[in-house]
């Protein structure tokens, strides 16, 4: 007998992030439908085996090597009789096993690129809360995807706003919007924490409150990108690609309360909005169950304590990153790939304290004005753009 033939079995690659620890928080509370098959992640081993002991995958995968001997160690010892693997052959192998039928794709940054790639190929339900599988290799992700019949389904708030507010067919893949009347999407952001702080305080943030974000609690790269709002950026990339409609339709406005989580405008002028408190066990729990809805723990949203709704403009002085990502969205090149590449390498600088919170749009910026730009044909390269913008990036941050 399979493991678990009477539930769905989930892999989770990233399950000590924000993410995964939700997911897991969601798989909880609806046991009697779902189990968890493996679990993965980069190098936290004292986390993932307390999540293996509780939840017994059948698999746990870390990418650092050392770090795979040690929890195998730890979990010899505790007498589970969970398996590690290592490396991404081992983040391959739980994606394309037969007895995975969703993939939580949550490793944040372009390390989950390859296994998510996987995962489309292979057809399975994907979850997607990994922005750089779109945002790297979009078409090439959509069209795997297309072709083994995988399941695509956000996870981000705001693109799990849009998926809820528009229509879709009983098969799961995407119809033609413009057909169906859509006029415009709308993401909403919630400004981060330095919306109202002046331009010349901006060249003296911290990390430290560069990552505290007023109404999410998620871990410090995505933090930072909200702050610069470059989230947002690859959300519009991420928003055309997954929705099939050009960057000229999609729009970004400011609500700090982050409520209404994304909006979608129709051409006889209705506009479809999904509110919700700001959890993302909300977006996690649909994916997981749609067409259905479970329980996701969230409590439930009372407007008249929320009080009002409150929405501007998105400034793109204040937030340069956000124009370059409408640049870069109009683009049909490599420059989404440099974007994201040049961003990782800046804020990873920005935590270490090596560059100033206003010098990431700069280096993004000098690295797209730098790197020749390709039309992309294959993942082969993908890999390779990426690995030349990280190495421009770090050349200009090293002066």
């Amino acid at each position: 007998m399979s493991f678990n033939d009477n539930k769905e079995n989930v892999t989770i690659l990233g399950s000590t992030g924000s993410i995964g620890i939700n997911t897991l928080n969601v798989i909880e509370s609806n046991a009697d439908q779902y189990a968890v098959f493996a679990l993965t992640a980069k190098s936290q081993v004292d986390l993932l085996f307390d999540q293996c002991v509780k939840y017994k995958p059948v698999f746990a995968v870390l990418l650092n090597s050392d770090a795979a001997l040690q929890l195998k160690s730890k979990l010899l010892e505790s007498g589970s009789a969970t398996e590690v693997l290592e490396g991404l052959e081992g983040l391959n192998f739980v994606v394309e096993h037969e007895q995975t039928a969703c993939v939580m794709a949550a490793i944040v940054g372009g390390a989950g690129l390859l296994p998510t790639l996987r995962a489309a190929k292979a057809g399975k339900k994907i979850l997607l809360a990994n922005k750089e599988a779109l945002v790297m290799a979009g078409k090439l992700f959509m069209q795997l995807a297309e072709k083994s019949g995988a399941t695509v389904i956000p996870i981000d708030s705001e693109h799990n706003a849009i998926f809820q507010c528009l229509p879709v067919s009983n098969h799961s893949k995407f119809i033609n919007y413009e057909q169906q009347g859509v006029q415009k999407i709308v993401l909403t952001g919630s400004g981060g924490p330095f919306l109202n702080t002046s331009m010349l305080e901006l060249n003296q943030v911290t990390p430290e409150q560069a990552c505290k974000h007023p109404t999410w609690n998620m871990g410090p790269k995505i933090s930072v990108d909200s702050a610069t709002m470059l989230n947002k950026a690859l959300e519009l990339i991420e928003a055309s690609l997954l929705f099939d409609l050009p960057a000229q339709n999609i729009e970004v406005l400011i609500h700090p309360q982050s409520v209404i989580h994304s909006m979608v405008h129709y051409k006889d002028g209705s506009v479809l909005a999904q509110l919700g408190n700001p959890d993302m066990r909300t977006p996690i729990a649909y994916g997981l169950a749609w067409p259905n809805r479970i329980e996701a723990g969230v409590a439930a949203l009372n407007l008249s304590e929320v009080g009002q709704l409150n929405f501007q403009e998105a400034d793109e002085e204040r937030f340069p990153c956000l124009r370059l990502g409408r640049a870069v969205a109009l683009s049909e090149d490599s420059a989404p790939i440099i974007l994201n590449a040049a961003n990782e390498i800046a804020v990873a600088a920005f935590l270490q304290r090596e560059i100033s919170f206003t010098q990431i749009p700069v280096i993004i910026e000098e690295a797209l004005n730098v790197q020749e730009r390709k039309l992309i044909g294959s993942i082969e390269e993908v890999l390779e753009e990426d690995n030349k913008a990280r190495s421009i990036a770090s050349n200009l941050i090293a002066g």
